[in-house]
């Protein structure tokens, strides 16, 4: 079988069975963490914090983590910091000089960001780690803490800080040494955790109704042509045609050579949607340190999956960093530069600024479309919740859960597929490449 045949073929190859087993290792090491409890609680007495991040958004934090923010676990913050200090990075690198001339200084200016970024994960840990202890004293019995206080309170900010920054560790080691992108399979192995209880549990809530099955039926059709949608959405592109001049080689004259630039629809992936739901996480952290009912209403407004207020913006929220990520992913006028240099034109459109223009103006029209599916996806739960689907496999129909899992399995095995090809093994699959999410957009074919 071609499966098994594939399987011996990436076991043959010594590089890249290292790097998967070493994945494989450290998402081990992540799930174990996942589950050691904070010292100095029960364990036994965390039924209320499971019952609080059931639903809301508690419950879409509690699935990125694998569960771990209702374990009151060590790792209970997850990635989540990361992400946000990156966005934090990222919106200064277009306003603020410095952060400018780091971009354009390579290799070294990009570590020297990755460094500013771990600082500022810091920072943002030292004030999201009290709001949650505050939540673990709000929800919890005063029986489940062996000691409270403020020694409990520094003692688990510096466990929740360093656990948070070893997860951190842990994704810049995956994308190191082993297979993908690690920051992504951290938060897509956390959501792959969750998905056997959802589907357990919204499987039972069906067999208990009259005619339940046929509705799980539908469910797992109309997931089905979601799922199809959100491969689409990822893969999507718009091929741009490019002229190449007539070249001589040796005493022989070649005509020229029409190319193409598949520009993506959809050029940021699922990083939007990440960035989106990381600001979406902001009013449940602040409702952590202000006692008031105006900030306690702020909060419930926010955290209600199904309220208009809650998915108009998030889905606003979801364009507007398409368009950003674009701009940053997606250079018109570099790619404009390296045609005219290799003699290439976009047939009708003058090289050089017109290109860049061209270009710009095609990737504005698209992304318009790509921006606008990505957010109607996202705020699909919203729409299977108010069918009666349960929240935690609503995730599922759509939104950041299967955006995630759709873009970072594409792109893993894409990785694969390319240690298959340069050694001369077939791909994964027969009927061509697999298309990922990554790097497409500005490669020439």
């Amino acid at each position: 079988m071609k499966l098994f045949e594939t399987i011996r073929n990436i076991w043959k190859i010594d590089d890249l069975r290292s790097r998967i087993l070493t994945t494989l290792g450290l998402i081990l090491i992540y799930r174990l963490g996942s589950k050691v409890v904070l010292p100095g609680i029960d364990p036994t007495q965390l039924s209320n914090l499971a019952a609080q991040t059931s639903d809301g958004v508690l419950g879409l934090l509690n699935m990125f983590s694998g569960g771990a923010f209702a374990n009151a676990s060590i790792m209970a913050l997850g990635i989540m910091p990361y992400i946000s200090a990156s966005i934090v990075i990222q919106l200064m690198g277009i306003a603020v000089p410095y952060f400018q001339r780091l971009q354009r200084e390579g290799e070294s200016g990009r570590r020297k960001i990755n460094q500013i970024t771990r600082y500022l994960t810091v920072v943002i840990l030292l004030f999201q780690a009290p709001g949650y202890i505050a939540n673990l004293y709000a929800q919890l019995p005063e029986s489940a803490f062996v000691t409270t206080g403020w020694s409990f309170t520094v003692m688990s900010t510096i466990i929740l800080t360093a656990g948070s920054m070893f997860v951190m560790w842990l994704g810049e080691r995956i994308t190191d040494k082993g297979i993908g992108n690690g920051i992504s399979l951290i938060i897509m192995i956390g959501i792959i955790a969750m998905l056997p209880f959802s589907l357990f549990a919204e499987f039972v809530s069906r067999l208990e109704e009259g005619g339940g099955l046929v509705m799980l039926l539908i469910e797992f059709v109309v997931l089905f042509f979601v799922f199809e949608g959100a491969i689409l959405l990822v893969q999507g592109t718009r091929r741009v045609p490019v002229q190449y001049a007539k070249r001589i080689v040796g005493n022989k004259q070649y005509g020229g050579v029409r190319q193409y630039i598949p520009l993506k629809v959809n050029a940021a992936g699922v990083m939007p949607i990440i960035f989106a739901q990381a600001i979406m996480f902001i009013p449940i952290t602040l409702a952590g340190f202000v006692d008031s009912d105006a900030a306690t209403g702020f909060a419930a407004v926010f955290s209600n999956f199904t309220g208009f207020w809650y998915n108009f913006v998030f889905a606003f929220l979801i364009i507007l960093f398409t368009y950003f990520y674009t701009a940053i992913t997606i250079n018109p006028t570099q790619m404009a530069d390296d045609m005219k240099r290799n003699g290439g034109f976009i047939p009708g459109v003058k090289p050089g600024k017109k290109t860049a223009e061209f270009l710009d103006s095609v990737m504005s029209k698209i992304t318009l479309p790509g921006s606008f599916f990505l957010a109607f996806v996202a705020i699909l739960p919203a729409f299977a919740m108010l069918a009666g689907v349960d929240q935690n496999f609503a995730q599922f129909f759509g939104g950041t859960s299967l955006l995630i899992l759709v873009g970072v399995v594409l792109d893993t095995l894409q990785q694969i597929e390319s240690h298959l090809l340069m050694r001369h093994y077939d791909g994964l699959l027969k009927s061509g490449r697999i298309k990922g999410r990554t790097g497409g957009g500005a490669a020439v074919y």
